[in-house]
């Protein structure tokens, strides 16, 4: 039915992530983020993902302070932000209190909404992050990580939101990380959770393929409520879909937007202006890449793959990395590729391809993953692979995070003395080694920095450490 259409604005998260190895500094958002504010957008994705770790680990930055300035900077527009379920966004499985404490303590900096997805969406990992969310007040997103295999349907999907809408999600988000969904598959989806769930869907793709803004365009006919998009300055490639195109293409339809393309022209320009400085960074290609209908494998994968491949002189193997994704991915029954899993799924093809035999050696991520520490996969692994990577160790059978036990208490002896703030303690916990040293710099006064905050007093000088 006709339906007005929401633009969820992304530039400030996956965009820069996704084009620019997450480099964008703090001062470079809050210097558009007023602008943005007034844009108008249903929500903007702020926080979250990779941006966490490389605040600390690459700018030096404070992510929470992150998050407060944004909040401050943006009271008008809900902010979200993506949770990797039980990893929050780290790369492994934390105890529960951590994930309590850590949701808190999101919501309370300024987040409205949370988006929580799990890599090989195994409900069981996302349960714990889902009550905590729902219990601060802020919306739930239930999400699900797209792949094509031969163990993922249509039927398969609509059963999976229909678990996190009685989970306690107030809406689904359809991720499709590698750019791979098709229009009509799109359309059909979206129909089939608006049937099976009732709730609002929210469509997250990447323009890898190219097919990105045609599944937009079905989708939106079958029902769904909100695109996620980003600025013209940070789109396309392996970023999302243009919002301006978006906007435009349907202005003046019973699915209009509502959003004023004059407000977003400014900004565009001065994110066109900000880019230029993470040109060392900046990974765009301007061509679509089919090869991830193929292997899909999403763009940072590949990248990943030719800096090995390169260090171990070996670039002319690339076709043959590629070739391998799609076998490890079936011994280990078809995890959809998004971290952690794409990384485990990735090492451990470069690795049997440069050895020469398969699983001749496995990582350790990899042995995890056979053992059943990051949950269960979307269909049972290859019974041959799985002796030959862990022998008869047996496999974890619940969740994996029944068997972590509390780590607040402990990590605060070993961390107290450099923690200032309880947040202080969630950044050690799951970025030990970088986090020690951020701490410790920052009780140095290495790491204050000097803003001219937008909205501040004029001529005052606002400190915050980063």
């Amino acid at each position: 039915m006709p339906h007005q259409v929401k633009i969820c604005d992304t530039t400030f998260r996956d965009a820069h992530q996704s084009l620019l190895a997450t480099r964008m500094k703090t001062e470079d958002i809050l210097a558009v983020a007023p602008a943005m504010d007034e844009v108008g957008f249903y929500s903007m994705e702020v926080w979250g993902g990779a941006t966490f770790d490389s605040c600390m680990r690459f700018l030096n930055e404070d992510p929470w302070e992150r998050l407060r300035l944004i909040r401050k900077a943006m009271p008008k527009t809900k902010l979200q932000m993506l949770l990797r379920g039980q990893n929050l966004v780290g790369y492994r499985h934390y105890a529960d209190d951590v994930v309590d404490e850590f949701v808190k303590r999101a919501v309370g900096n300024g987040i409205d909404i949370i988006r929580i997805f799990d890599a090989l969406n195994d409900p069981r990992n996302l349960e714990r992050a889902m009550i905590a969310t729902k219990r601060e007040g802020a919306h739930v997103q239930g999400c699900i990580s797209y792949t094509n295999s031969p163990v993922h349907s249509i039927a398969h999907f609509a059963e999976l939101t229909a678990t996190l809408r009685d989970m306690g999600a107030d809406s689904i988000c359809i991720k499709d990380m590698a750019g791979i969904i098709y229009p009509y598959g799109a359309y059909e989806l979206v129909r089939a959770i608006k049937e099976k769930t009732g709730l609002p869907v929210q469509m997250h793709c990447h323009y890898t393929s190219g097919m990105a803004s045609m599944a937009y365009m079905k989708a939106v006919e079958a029902g769904a409520d909100i695109l996620d998009c980003a600025n013209s300055a940070l789109a396309l490639s392996s970023s999302q879909p243009c919002e301006e195109t978006m906007i435009a293409s349907l202005t003046g339809t019973s699915f209009d937007t509502g959003i004023d393309l004059a407000k977003i022209s400014p900004i565009a320009e001065e994110l066109k202006t900000i880019r230029k400085k993470y040109a060392a960074f900046d990974n765009a290609d301007p061509r679509v890449d089919p090869n991830v209908l193929q292997y899909q494998i999403p763009g940072g994968m590949i990248s990943n793959f030719i800096s090995q491949l390169e260090q171990s002189n070996a670039m002319h193997r690339l076709n043959e990395v590629l070739a391998e994704v799609p076998r490890v991915r079936k011994d280990m029954g078809y995890p959809p590729l998004v971290t952690p899993s794409s990384q485990i799924v990735g090492s451990q093809a470069l690795l049997n391809v440069l050895q020469g035999e398969r699983y001749k050696m496995a990582t350790k991520e990899t042995q995890n993953y056979f053992k059943g520490e990051y949950g269960a996969p979307p269909s049972p692994v290859d019974i041959e692979m799985k002796q030959k990577v862990i022998g008869s160790t047996e496999t974890i059978t619940c969740r994996p995070a029944d068997l972590l036990p509390p780590m607040l208490a402990e990590a605060q002896k070993e961390i107290g003395a450099w923690i200032e703030t309880p947040e202080d303690l969630l950044m050690y916990i799951m970025f030990p080694q970088v986090a020690k040293t951020f701490l410790e710099n920052r009780m140095a006064g290495k790491t204050r920095v000097e803003y001219n905050m937008v909205g501040g007093e004029p001529g005052k000088v606002n400190y915050c450490p980063i």
